[in-house]
């Protein structure tokens, strides 16, 4: 598998930062910030994380077992309307910035999570 390209910047516009979508050789890639124990479910939209921007997400589940990890698979597949065979950890398992790996038409997954980052736009999130 070769080094991911980039596919686009996935933003709500304004000041908020740009999400990078990376192009694998089966779909996309995306940096996520996993907060486990929380009290929901929940894409939270993009923010800054160490100077790069990342996909914000909560999830119900403990860290404990792989648990929180299936739990984002779940989320984000749920999120972008996608089987969840086609989403997994691509590497940092065990770190709270993850690549999240999402099999798929490379150009229809960057435009959907474009399409779901504008909605937190609209709802003023």
């Amino acid at each position: 598998m070769g080094e991911p390209r980039h596919t686009g910047d996935a933003a709500p516009s304004g000041g908020a930062p740009r999400l990078k979508v990376r192009q694998t050789e089966k779909g996309i890639a995306i940096a996520v910030r996993l907060t486990p124990k929380s009290a929901r479910d929940a894409v939270e939209g993009v923010e800054e994380f160490g100077g790069d921007p990342v996909l914000k997400a909560r999830v119900r589940a403990v860290p404990e077992n792989g648990r929180a990890n299936t739990a984002l698979e779940t989320l984000i597949a749920d999120w972008l309307e996608v089987p969840r065979s086609s989403v997994s950890i691509a590497h940092g398992s065990k770190a709270r910035i993850k690549i999240v790996a999402v099999d798929g038409n490379a150009i229809v997954l960057s435009a959907l999570i474009a399409t779901r980052l504008a909605e937190f736009r609209n709802a003023g999130g």
